[in-house]
């Protein structure tokens, strides 16, 4: 069997942390692409030579060149601006609209077969846009969103009942940022529901936080933005894609149809194997879910037009 091979775009943190992650963990090789020549180069090397003290043989290689990415089976896309302090996602998208096109044109071009995974904000309108540059079925390329939103909630709830975090289950769909839409009714604790165990209040105020997540970790930071939760996140979609798990993840996918909704990138429960999205995993909502995850489809509709308007389209 040929070795795998993982292309990550984007050599700054998220990019760099996520190609750390998939080699430690012996996932499969990895190519780390950055415009900045050096940059990839540097990093790679570094990461490599712990492989003596870590165990791993996987290797990594960075460059400039997207020839050497041929033949990928996943390309991870974190390259773009971070957000800086009162920036909102929608404020990125001009720029990184003009950065994920450009990589996504590299990408198939070298490897006409791959699966891309979006991490790059504005995530949901860089899906789409990702998807529809590169041409591919839209099962093959979905963004990284519920997973890290998922995690944040769970966290929380683990910091405030002073448990475990693998005693949490919990959900969070629809857009990735302000318009998430954390599922305290189908989350868990040790198979108790979140809804049992703390005040509506309390489960409010933690939503609010799961939202506010990335802006919390953005305002502490001053000058950057989070990288360690997004990569975790990026690698266990990436995972779920190489070993086959058929594993189901909340993650900004192509709808057609599911949820009354129809070509739009939006974050959903999906089972995710080798071909990229098997399957997208309906949920009944209740009224008020409902409302809000319609509330979220909306902001995702509004910014793919704004999207089009930037490109040129009519």
């Amino acid at each position: 069997m040929d070795k795998r091979k993982v292309t990550v775009v984007g050599a700054g943190n998220v990019g760099a942390t996520t190609a750390q992650r998939i080699v430690e963990r012996g996932i499969a090789d990895v190519i780390l692409v950055d415009v900045a020549d050096g940059i990839p180069q540097g990093k790679a090397l570094d990461i490599l030579q712990s492989g003596p003290i870590l165990g791993f043989d996987t290797r990594i290689i960075g460059t400039t060149a997207y020839e050497q990415t041929a033949g990928s089976d996943i390309a991870v896309i974190t390259a773009g601006l971070a957000r800086k302090p009162g920036m909102s996602r929608e404020d990125l998208l001009s720029a990184n609209a003009k950065i994920v096109k450009g990589i996504t044109t590299e990408l198939v071009k070298h490897s006409p077969d791959i699966i891309i995974i979006v991490v790059t904000n504005p995530v949901d309108l860089m899906t789409y846009l990702c998807a529809e540059i590169s041409g591919l079925s839209k099962n093959k390329v979905f963004g990284m969103a519920g997973v890290l939103d998922s995690a944040r909630f769970r966290t929380f709830i683990a910091m405030e009942l002073n448990i475990s975090v693998n005693n949490v289950e919990a959900f969070v769909l629809g857009g990735h940022g302000d318009a998430m839409v954390p599922l305290p009714r189908l989350s868990y604790v040790s198979g108790k529901p979140l809804t049992d165990l703390l005040s509506a209040d309390k489960i409010d105020a933690l939503v609010k936080r799961t939202r506010d997540g990335g802006a919390e970790i953005v305002s502490l930071l001053k000058t950057g933005s989070a990288y360690y939760a997004p990569s975790a996140a990026a690698v266990e979609m990436a995972e779920a894609v190489l070993l086959d798990k058929k594993k189901t993840l909340p993650c900004a996918a192509y709808l057609n149809g599911e949820y009354g909704v129809r070509g739009l990138y939006v974050g959903v429960p999906v089972r995710l194997g080798r071909n990229g999205v098997d399957e997208v995993v309906e949920i009944e909502l209740m009224k008020d879910e409902r409302l809000a995850f319609d509330k979220s489809v909306q902001i995702v509709r509004d910014g793919v037009e704004q999207l089009h308007s930037l490109l040129g389209k009519n």
